[in-house]
């Protein structure tokens, strides 16, 4: 029972996860984070490890610093049965999108696309990229 208590639940790992995912997409360190939140960037790494819970009321205050719905933590969480037997196929999407933003290459491809302010330019970004994708399969 004690090991237990030392072992971070599945559900404050999977919400760590999403914040650093999220804070990483913004480019933003653990150490901004803290300062805006009055806390330590190694209270943030506890947070992200999982290692310490996440009260509610800093859950919210996570997520107005990062801009998304506190919803946006506990997307794909484990045990989550709220999307039924199609949830299999979108958690494996899901996983490939925060495996891909995960990667150096996708944080700084996320990075900079989000910088772009054009929907215009946004879209005729998407079409090059599959367009590209598709020459590759091609191949």
């Amino acid at each position: 029972m004690i090991e237990n208590k030392k072992k971070p639940n599945p559900i404050d790992i999977h919400v760590g996860s999403r914040i650093r995912l999220r804070r990483t997409m913004l480019g933003m360190s653990q150490e901004k984070l803290g300062e805006s939140l009055g806390i330590t960037f190694q209270q943030i790494q506890k947070y992200e490890k999982g290692t310490n819970r996440v009260g509610a009321s800093r859950l919210q205050n996570i997520s107005n610093i990062l801009n998304v719905p506190v919803s946006f933590f506990f997307e794909d969480a484990p045990g989550d049965q709220s999307s039924g037997a199609a949830g299999m196929a979108e958690a494996s999407s899901s996983n490939y999108v925060v495996d891909f933003l995960s990667s150096s290459e996708g944080l700084q491809l996320n990075r900079a696309f989000v910088k772009i302010t054009d929907p215009k330019v946004r879209r005729k970004l998407v079409d090059l990229v599959k367009a590209l994708a598709a020459e590759a399969d091609a191949d």
